[in-house]
This record gives C-alpha cells, structure tokens and sequence, in this order.
C-alpha cells in the first residue's frame, strides 16, 4: 500500500498498493459483443478509457478527492481514549459475567479502528504515503492485533481484479467454494457435505473469521515471504496479542476469560465478515482469461448497500463499494455524496449499478453460495460472458 493518490484526470489512477492501474490497464480489453480470443479495437479501449477519465474529472472537480483532514484527525485522538477508556472499564468491573458486555463492546471497537486503518491503508486520510503506512501499521497491529503485511498483501490483489478466478483471493478460500470448478475439487466425504450445505454453515463460520484473522496475520509475519517493517510488525503483534490476553487472565478467572474471549472473537469476526461480506459475494465471477476496461471491471463486480448515515458509520463507508473501488483514496465522508454522481454516470454509460438492502444482500450471499455448493453450473450468470457466448 505505498502509491494511493489522488485522481488526477491527465494521469493513471494509482489504486493499488504498489500496483499502478490505469483506467485502460487491460490493453488487450474486449468490447461486448466480442469473443475473448480477439484483441479489442484501439477506439473501444480508448473509449473505455476515456470513460473513467472523465468520470474521474468529475471526481476532482467536485472535490470529493481532497483530503478531511479535520473528520481523521478526530478518529485518530478518539482511538487511544476509546482504548484507554475500555480498558479502564474492564479493570474496575472486575471478575463479573458482566464483562461478557464489555467483550461485544471490545469487539466492536476493535473492527471500527480496523476500518480506520482500512482508510489510511488507502491514503484517504494523509497525502504522505509513510504517514499512512505508519497509521496503519500501529492501528491494525498494535491497537487490533492484525498484519498490516498481511492486509496490504492479499487486499491488493483483491483490488486489483475482483471477482476474477485466479487471482482475487477473497474467493478462494479454504471452508466455502465460490465456483462450480471449487465445489468440483477433490474432497472429503465431510468437505463435501459442508460444501453442499454451505449456505446454513456461512453466517456462523463468521464467528470463527476473528481468531483465523489473528492467526494469518501471526503466520504471515513469521512466514519466508518478504514483510516491510517486519520486526516492527512482530513486536507490534506482541504487544498487543501478547498484552491483551495478559490483562485478560489477569483479572477474570480462567473459566470467565475463556468466555470473555469467545463472545470478544466471536462478536469481532461476525462483525467484520457481515460487514465485507455483502461487497462483492453473489457478484459476476468472471474467468482469469476476461479483459475488461478498469470502470467495467470494478462497478460491475461490486454492490452498494442502501442505507442512512449509523449504516455508514457501521459498515466503515464499505457499503459504499462501488466508489471505493473506483476512488480508493476517496476519504470516507465522500463516499455518500459521490455515490449518486457515480450511479447516474454508470447509467448513462451502460455500466452496471447494483444497490440493494442491507438483508437484501445477505438473501442474495446465501442464495448464491447455497446454488453454488449444491453444484449448479451457472449460479450467477455474468452479463458479458453470457453476451459473447450468443456470438
């Protein structure tokens, strides 16, 4: 994560931590209406092109890319006091079940500074690419426990192609197929029964999602691969992991800290998972082998979810997806005023907008993963492949 800038109508747009994506990146992108195998005529990639580059202009000209430095600074100072402040309640409640409130309370506050972090992570808060990367750095590890190095890792090839077999790791994961070639895969008797009942296992394997966080982030800054700032990470980890389970046991017996700890990870990884989850499941899922120009790519794979200002706030701004993806250094408070501009100017350029209900988009999560597990060929029918197809 160390070249998010803002968009500049006359320059590529930098997206991507440490990887450059142009509007027209795809060089090779291919039209509607024309096979895979074909490069694409130069004007419809210059069209495509085009197409962000003015959206983008429209972006800077409204200026909802510069920087609220006043709306961060306010999160940043509240971070260490709503810490300190919970810390403090725990000790003076004491060895009580009532802390089991206190560990949904930690939970909460935990994936809130993850989506602060989540915004630096994306240079929406500071023009400096260190000062972003040293924000984030010390609210994941050291105030939530989890790798940065991990994070910017897997997220920026996640943003880079999502929804793309292959190559976006948000869909390849080890306990639920997201494509009728995983659901194929070799498995266990049991693997496959699960599979096949995915739906009913999703929302609680969320539970689980806080602890496996922890320990991917643990095994990435252990592992051979390269890690910026590796000891920093380590000893951030440390502290933090290290620390908290020490004031746990410190003032709970050992039978209330084991429940303290569930309810906390439990709480911490449903709330995180509920809260990425509706982003881009049940989206086209597109072959590795699909060009499309960088507007397409992202919009299309991506989804909205409607709702007031306290869903803005609980959602981290990642209800607003679509923009995200378009703009990831647009800071947060933007994303709710860009998302009409954005919707009108998809609209008029033939590029898919999807928006739906908080619950709406879960129904359609378990409805795809369920048609998904059960073997269906074609769950979720992608616009594009199935245009080409009629050629």
């Amino acid at each position: 994560m160390s070249v998010f800038v803002d968009h500049h109508p006359a320059e590529p747009e930098r997206t991507l931590m440490g990887v450059e994506q142009s509007p027209d990146t795809d060089r090779d992108a291919v039209a509607p209406g024309i096979p895979p195998a074909r490069p694409a005529p130069r004007a419809s990639t210059a069209r495509a092109a085009n197409a962000f580059t003015q959206l983008a202009q429209i972006m800077q000209e409204s200026g909802l890319l510069r920087r609220r430095y006043g709306y961060y600074w306010t999160k940043l100072i509240a971070v260490p006091i709503a810490f300190t402040a919970g810390i403090l309640a725990f000790w003076f409640i004491g060895d009580s079940w009532w802390q089991m409130f206190t560990a949904a309370a930690f939970a909460v506050l935990f994936t809130q500074t993850a989506f602060l972090g989540h915004d630096a992570a994306h240079r929406q808060i500071f023009r400096s690419g260190k000062w972003n990367d040293w924000i984030s750095l010390i609210l994941a590890n050291l105030f939530v426990g989890l790798s940065y190095g991990w994070w910017q890792h897997k997220h920026t090839r996640h943003h880079a192609n999502p929804n793309k077999e292959g190559t976006d790791p948000d869909i390849e994961l080890p306990v639920i197929a997201f494509t009728p070639a995983q659901t194929a895969r070799p498995r266990s008797a049991v693997s496959r029964w699960l599979i096949a009942h995915q739906g009913g296992f999703f929302f609680p394997l969320l539970l689980l999602e806080g602890l496996s966080l922890h320990a991917s982030s643990v095994r990435r800054v252990f592992a051979r691969e390269r890690v910026n700032r590796r000891w920093v990470e380590i000893a951030f980890l440390l502290v933090r992991l290290g620390g908290y389970l020490t004031l746990v046991f410190l003032v709970l017996s050992p039978g209330k800290a084991a429940v303290f700890l569930t309810v906390q990870l439990g709480v911490f990884g449903f709330y995180m998972g509920a809260s990425f989850a509706p982003n881009h499941k049940g989206m086209p899922i597109v072959p590795a082998t699909l060009k499309l120009d960088f507007l397409t790519r992202q919009a299309m794979m991506s989804r909205n979810v409607r709702g007031n200002r306290f869903l803005d706030v609980a959602m981290g701004g990642l209800n607003y997806q679509i923009e995200h993806h378009l703009f990831p250094s647009m800071p947060r408070p933007h994303l709710r005023r860009a998302a009409p501009l954005i919707a009108d100017y998809c609209r008029a350029h033939q590029v898919p907008y999807t928006v739906t209900g908080l619950f709406e988009s879960y129904a359609i999560v378990l409805q795809y993963i369920n048609r998904v597990g059960l073997g269906e060929r074609d769950p979720f029918s992608c616009p594009l492949i199935a245009q080409r197809q009629s050629i």
